[in-house]
């Protein structure tokens, strides 16, 4: 369903629905419409598992009053219904001595173009989508026959919104998703592992013809084969080469939470206080960018209204700001960057990331590895903890290899990188020419949000690296 927001204005009365929720006072109300198609195919032991297809649709609607919001949402798409939510909610917000105006007149907001769908994944028939599945399942078992088990998972779906506010301003938007999974999971006598691949993005159908299913299912068996004939990790503190395919996993977890402004303003971040200041290696810039094309974490408008933006937020190691969404910009007198998201219209917005990377150095990414003697190598990045406040984090490393004289050496299990993110950025000596993505879904505050991150190669000169050796 698209939405037609002069259409809804008169038919749902939609000004008249933002009286009501400001009839009590508040700086601003917010109406958040949204419709979601979504197909999942899971395809496991080599059948079809489960079809999941459905619709959902509701509206959320937000006052924010004195840096608080009171939230709530309805499924209940008729005048009544809106009516009826925003008249509950503004019962919570009685006493705030402000009271803002609605806009007599509405406006549609200049929304961020170039995110172009050339073949839908909401048109291809469901018999296309179950060969996607099954060619993975065939692929992934040719490279790895004794493989324990094999998963493959198709997953699309196009979301339309509309964002209304008391301000005046009405922007609507429509994303296409598409996301393709393998898990394998092999055994060598007593030895189990498992490795998984997930490529796509804001793309069309066509993706999967540049990016055959075969590809990503041989990419997870290829790394189970090698995790089953590796060694134990070695443990210490050593230097450690972080390579391009190993996505922006780091960036994101030990940096990137850390400059959200409801973070980094509200003493929970490691990064409050420091604009202006060096906080990485010269060598390091860091950006946020919602404007990518195909990228999974775009959009040309996120779910607040403000239209996306390309946000630089460490230069040349000097931080340069935050990432920030409208209730953070009113309480902290700070630009808004487009950065506010929500899961779906049953959640509030927060400050979220969208794509974020460190931006290619200067560096031969080989001649990184030449001029590197000793230390791991690694090729891809798992799951990990990070404290925002102090900047501490464990990752664990899925590929790696030892660095024996410049070369790759044997491959290694077990791994983990435990250090402080803003040290580990400070003491980056080399960032490659390349860069590498790894899409995502990141989870916070119980929600969650497409992502992409990525880094070109980089070097650490020393990191505690925990092993089983």
């Amino acid at each position: 369903m698209k939405w037609d927001w002069k259409e809804m204005m008169g038919r749902l009365e939609l000004r008249r629905v933002l009286e009501a929720a400001l009839q009590n006072g508040g700086d601003l109300a917010e109406l958040f419409f949204e419709s979601t198609e979504s197909t999942r195919i899971v395809f496991e032991a080599g059948k079809v598992e489960k079809i999941l297809e459905g619709t959902d649709a509701g509206v959320g609607s937000r006052i924010v009053f004195g840096g608080r919001v009171a939230y709530g949402y309805t499924t209940d798409l008729t005048a009544g219904g809106l009516l009826e939510l925003a008249e509950s909610l503004s019962g919570g917000v009685n006493g705030v001595t402000r009271k803002a105006a609605v806009a007599r007149e509405f406006r549609e907001v200049a929304v961020k173009r170039g995110f172009e769908i050339r073949r839908s994944p909401r048109d291809v028939p469901i018999e296309t989508k179950l060969q996607w599945v099954s060619r993975a399942d065939a692929a992934a078992r040719a490279e790895l026959p004794d493989a324990r088990q094999v998963s493959a998972y198709s997953i699309d779906s196009r979301r339309s919104t509309l964002v209304v506010n008391s301000d005046g301003s009405a922007a609507p938007f429509e994303k296409t998703y598409l996301q393709f999974v393998v898990e394998v999971v092999g055994e060598r006598g007593s030895r189990v592992e498992s490795a998984h691949e997930s490529d796509g993005g804001f793309v069309g159908a066509e993706f999967l013809d540049e990016n055959p299913p075969e590809a990503i299912a041989r990419a997870a068996a290829k790394r189970v084969k090698i995790l089953l004939s590796a060694e134990p990790a070695p443990a210490g503190t050593m230097p450690v080469i972080l390579s391009a395919e190993a996505g922006g996993t780091m960036i994101h977890e030990a940096v990137g939470h850390g400059l959200e402004a409801d973070l980094a303003c509200n003493g929970l971040s490691v990064y409050q206080g420091k604009i202006g200041k060096q906080v990485a290696s010269p060598l390091i810039t860091v950006i946020d960018d919602g404007t990518m094309p195909e990228r999974r974490g775009s959009y040309g408008v996120d779910d607040e209204g403000t239209p996306s933006g390309k946000t630089v937020l460490i230069e040349n190691g000097m931080l340069k700001g935050y990432l920030v969404d409208r209730v953070s910009a009113m309480k902290f007198d700070l630009p808004a960057t487009g950065n506010g998201r929500r899961e779906s219209f049953r959640h509030k917005p927060i400050v979220r990331m969208t794509n974020t990377y460190i931006a290619p150095g200067m560096h031969d990414p080989k001649k990184i590895l030449e001029e590197t003697e000793t230390g791991i190598f690694v090729r891809a990045m798992g799951g990990g903890q990070v404290n925002t406040v102090t900047g501490d984090f464990v990752f664990a490393v899925t590929e790696g290899y030892r660095i024996v004289n410049g070369k790759l050496g044997a491959p290694i299990r077990g791994a983990t990188l435990v250090g402080n993110g803003p040290k580990v950025l400070m003491e980056v000596d080399r960032v490659g020419t390349d860069l590498g993505f790894a899409t995502g879904t990141c989870g916070k505050d119980g929600q969650g949000a497409p992502v992409t991150d990525a880094q070109p190669t980089l070097r650490i000169p020393a990191l505690t690296v925990g092993g089983e050796a």
